[in-house]
């Protein structure tokens, strides 16, 4: 018997895992590594580990379920394919979904009416051709939770009008992204049939998503390679990065509740306090993420404001960071209210576990005196 007193590394970087792909100690060590990471996501999920089909993150994880789906239609033959979106959802659902035109699909968007998809209205636009609706579970930049168990309920009782994958109904895809810390992630708590789901929005680990799909469901690649991850994303898989992602989304859905109690209040101190700004309006529909606040004030400079609490020690946005260079203000904000003024001065403030009261308050006091130096400055 030989025996090895210390292995020497040639296929493996000092410190990194093996290729999950490769048939030595290593590869197999970090295929274990995946395939841990991949049930845990599943059981949270309450999915099969089959149906966790690991991406760089959630624009990715967008892209092959919008593009990857319609496309396969396609290929089996179906030519008159009508899409919907959600105007106010991330850039990746809104522009891939646009990008389809160019293959004759037909998009829409969804309408919306009290910071709510108008599901009556949505009943009309339903074709049947109509194969997916797209939205997100949680709005980035507002915090407001969209009613998609109910688009999905509308979808279900309209089998006979719509088409699927399987000649049935339309599928709903649902950017849950910015869903961990508030709500359950459930696959049966959205009634999607696809799902999004982005490390870095709930933790500091970056370029690792998923997007939750049934084998059933037809996905073409956007690329060809390897075959990993079902064959419908191809290229290495992270490991040591697929675990960290299932380590946070484990800690949210733990911290879940405790954590929206304390956001609760914690929005509640800054509601009150940001009303002592003359003419603010705050973004907020019925059903609310308590952790995100979007607030407009008119007439004044937000990107300037930004750099101001920048300077103050507080970081926050004006709008969605994938969109920070358009003119024309927040587009999430526009689509809600449909006032452009209130779409070009707007500030989105979030926060995560962990955040102290006293923090807070040193915020809301930045932010008065902040934009009271703005208002003053127009003055002179």
């Amino acid at each position: 018997m030989f025996w090895r007193k210390k292995r020497t590394y040639l296929d493996v970087a000092a410190g990194v895992s093996g290729n999950p792909s490769s048939p030595h100690e290593e590869g197999r060590k970090a295929k274990r590594m995946l395939k841990d990471a991949r049930t845990t996501i599943a059981r949270l999920v309450e999915v099969q580990p089959d149906d966790v089909i690991f991406t760089s993150g959630a624009t990715e994880s967008n892209a092959l379920a919008i593009l990857g789906h319609v496309m396969a239609l396609k290929k089996a033959g179906k030519k008159d394919i009508h899409i919907l979106y959600l105007p106010s959802a991330h850039a990746s659902i809104i522009e891939n979904a646009k990008s389809l035109q160019a293959y004759g699909v037909t998009v829409e968007e969804l309408p919306i009416k009290e910071y709510r998809v108008d599901t009556a209205a949505l009943a009309k636009m339903l074709r049947a051709e109509t194969a997916l609706v797209s939205m997100d579970a949680v709005c980035g930049e507002t915090g407001v939770v969209w009613n998609t168990h109910e688009v999905a309920h509308l979808l279900q009782s309209h089998v006979g009008h719509t088409m699927s994958h399987m000649g049935g109904r339309a599928l709903v895809h649902v950017d849950a992204s910015q869903a961990p810390l508030t709500e359950k992630i459930t696959r049966a708590h959205f009634g999607a049939d696809m799902l999004t789901f982005d490390a870095s929005k709930v933790s500091a680990t970056r370029g690792i998503g998923a997007l939750i799909a049934h084998r059933t469901i037809p996905i073409a690649p956007l690329y060809g390679g390897g075959g990993q991850e079902r064959g419908l994303r191809s290229g290495s898989e992270a490991p040591e990065l697929a675990q960290a992602f299932a380590a946070a989304l484990r800690a949210a859905a733990a911290a879940r509740d405790a954590f929206c109690a304390s956001a609760e209040q914690d929005r509640a101190f800054l509601t009150q306090a940001i009303y002592r700004i003359p003419d603010c309006h705050v973004q907020e529909g019925r059903f609310q993420a308590s952790h995100i606040l979007n607030i407009s004030l008119p007439g004044r400079d937000t990107d300037y404001l930004v750099a101001l609490l920048d300077e103050a020690g507080f970081a926050v946005s004006s709008r969605s960071a994938c969109e920070t260079d358009s003119e024309e203000g927040s587009r999430a904000v526009f689509a809600l209210t449909g006032d452009p003024e209130r779409a070009r001065s707007t500030l989105r403030i979030s926060w995560g576990p962990g955040l102290r009261r006293s923090e807070l308050r040193r915020f809301s006091e930045a932010l008065i005196r902040a934009v009271a130096f703005i208002d003053n400055s127009k003055q002179r």
